[in-house]
C-alpha cells in the first residue's frame, strides 16, 4: 500500500539519476517533478518512471518546489533531490509518523559521500535538512540555501537520507561556482559588500572550523580536499561579490541542478 505523502523533486538536467530516484519512492502516493527546463532527457525521463512533471518551473529551487506543493494531492510533503535516497529505515520512520504527526515539519540527516567514500565529520557529518512538511508550509525563496517556513518546533526522524552530490570533482567544481554566484547575488541583493576579511579570513576560518575543530582531518585526504574545497567556495561567493560592486557581473554559471 502507497504512503499517503507526495514526494516533490525539483530537477535541472538530472537524466543520468532522474529515473532511479523517481523509482526509488514508487511506495509514495505522489511523485512530483518540477523542472526548470531541462534539455537532456530528463522530462521524458521522469514520466517514464512515473512522476507526474511540471515544466519549466522557476527561477528558484524553492519556487519550483512550492509550485508543486500547490500541485499536491496529499496534506503531507516530502521535498527530495534527485541526488538522494531513502534508506529502508526512513521509509518505515515515514509510514509510522505520517498516520499521527506531531509537528508541522521534521527534519533528518544526510548522510553524504563524496568520490565513493562516507564523510563522517566536518560539515558534511552534521547534515540536517528539513524536509517532510504539512502542505500548507513553503519555501522561503532564495536563490542559494532556501529555508522552509513553518510554525513551532520541528520535529526528527531519525532515518537518514543517502546523498552523493558529486559524480566527479570536474561536477563538484562546477556546483561550486554556481552556488557561489548565486550566494553572491543573494548577498548583493540585500545590500552586502566584499571586504577584504571576507575574501581571506571568511574562507580561512571556513576550513579550521570543518578540518580541525569539526574533526574532517580524521577523514584522511578525502576530509581535506573536502575542507579546502569547502573554503574555497566560500571565497569564490565573496569574489564573486567584489565582482558585482565593481559592477562587472559574473558569466552566467552553467546550466545543471545545484
Amino acid at each position: 500500500m502507497s504512503l499517503p505523502v507526495t514526494i516533490v523533486i525539483p530537477t535541472l538536467n538530472e537524466a543520468d539519476q532522474i529515473a532511479d530516484c523517481v523509482q526509488q519512492v514508487a511506495w509514495a502516493d505522489e511523485v512530483i517533478v518540477a523542472d526548470a527546463g531541462s534539455t537532456d532527457g530528463t522530462v521524458s525521463l521522469a514520466r517514464q518512471a512515473g512522476a507526474l512533471v511540471l515544466e519549466r518551473i522557476g527561477p528558484t529551487i524553492a519556487a519550483q518546489r512550492n509550485t508543486a506543493i500547490a500541485r499536491a494531492r496529499n496534506p503531507w510533503i516530502f521535498a527530495l533531490d534527485a541526488d538522494e535516497r531513502f534508506t529502508n529505515e526512513l521509509r518505515e520512520e515515514l509510514a509510522a509518523t505520517l498516520p499521527n504527526p506531531q509537528h508541522r515539519a521534521y527534519r533528518v540527516r544526510r548522510r553524504n559521500f563524496y568520490l565513493g567514500s562516507e564523510l563522517r565529520r566536518g560539515h558534511w557529518g552534521r547534515d540536517w535538512v528539513t524536509r517532510l512538511f504539512a502542505k500548507e508550509c513553503r519555501w522561503r525563496e532564495r536563490r542559494v540555501h532556501e529555508t522552509l517556513e513553518f510554525e513551532g518546533d520541528s520535529g526528527v526522524l531519525r532515518g537518514t537520507l543517502l546523498h552523493s552530490p558529486y559524480r566527479t570533482l570536474s561536477h563538484q567544481l562546477e556546483k561550486m561556482d554556481r552556488y557561489a554566484l548565486w550566494g553572491a547575488q543573494d548577498l548583493y541583493d540585500q545590500g552586502r559588500r566584499a571586504s577584504a576579511w571576507d575574501l581571506w579570513g571568511r574562507p580561512l576560518g571556513r576550513f579550521a572550523r570543518a578540518y580541525l575543530l569539526q574533526g574532517a582531518i580524521f577523514d584522511g585526504r578525502f576530509g581535506l580536499v573536502a575542507s579546502a574545497l569547502g573554503a574555497y567556495t566560500g571565497f569564490l561567493k565573496y569574489a564573486h561579490l567584489w565582482a558585482l560592486e565593481r559592477g562587472r557581473p559574473p558569466e552566467s554559471a552553467p546550466e545543471g541542478r545545484p
